[in-house]
């Protein structure tokens, strides 16, 4: 038996944020949902603030200028939130 595993990228195309999740678009037609409480930052933050971010990494992350956050595709994948300092 053979297992085939190819490794495709995860690139962020676009995000949308709402009260409960982030929801990132890939650019291979993947969406990753993770709940928004996964980031405390996010999660404590205005909806300014949420709005405000940008892909980074030529789409591996997001970054969120005004509460200092930063989430990765691959993080998203992979099930890893962020710890509370």
């Amino acid at each position: 038996m053979s297992i085939v595993v190819n490794t495709v990228e995860a690139r962020i195309k676009d995000i949308t944020i709402t009260d409960d999740l982030i929801t990132a678009y890939l650019y291979d037609g993947r969406v990753i949902s993770v709940p928004l409480v996964w980031s405390w930052r996010l999660s404590e933050a205005t909806l300014e603030e949420r709005v405000n971010y940008e892909i980074i990494g030529d789409g591996h992350g997001i970054h969120w200028q005004d509460i200092d956050e930063d989430i990765s595709a691959e993080g998203m994948l992979y099930g890893i939130p962020a710890v509370k300092s």
